[in-house]
């Protein structure tokens, strides 16, 4: 599939919102990709996270991994694909951590999964989590890089939809400007 393709997928699944949205970075944006809607539809989820699995299918990997809640799906299924198991980190006191008994086996390898991706910094702390216990990134998967391309995490990765979308930090919004409220559909608490 192709980026019009998935595009069309989100589009179908009223997952491509449009308005003023404060995104998990803490920057703003006019658009919003709200995976969970796609995800949603097991067909759409297997043929998306299918394309990260694929990707992957001849790279050395033990254990996926994702930041929660959004990667949780991602991950899940991908693992699923891979005939790996499926582990995750979620946030306490802001922070990502394992938690629920889920731990980094040294010298084993990992793929990080998440859905969307901004400004990299879930993946990043993930990545930081799998290294400091002595685990190897063997890559990154995701559906959405609203980055196009240029957040870069050192380690081989694959998005199925690339775009660049436009985002501001709230000191030079437009939209902040011209009053229009602001929504946090995510499942993160950031900041307005």
């Amino acid at each position: 599939m192709n980026n019009q393709e998935i595009l069309q997928i989100f589009k179908k699944s009223n997952a491509l919102l449009n308005g003023h949205f404060l995104l998990t970075s803490g920057r703003h944006s006019n658009q919003y990709f709200q995976c969970a809607l796609v995800l949603q539809y097991a067909d759409y989820n297997e043929i998306i996270c299918g394309m990260i699995a694929n990707h992957f299918k001849n790279t050395e990997i033990d254990v996926v991994i994702s930041p929660a809640i959004g990667g949780i799906v991602v991950g899940q299924e991908v693992a699923r694909q891979l005939g790996k198991k499926s582990i995750f980190a979620e946030r306490e006191d802001k922070t990502l951590t394992l938690r629920r008994g889920f731990q980094i086996d040294e010298g084993k390898k990992y793929l990080v999964c998440e859905d969307v991706v901004t400004t990299g910094g879930s993946v990043f702390e993930v990545i930081d989590i799998v290294k400091n216990n002595g685990g190897i990134v063997s890559g990154v998967g995701f559906i959405v890089d609203r980055s196009n391309n240029k957040v870069k995490f050192d380690v081989p990765q694959f998005s199925t939809l690339q775009l660049e979308v436009v985002s501001y930090s709230p000191e030079d919004c437009p939209l902040c400007r011209q009053n229009i409220p602001v929504i946090k559909p995510g499942s993160r608490k950031v900041k307005s």
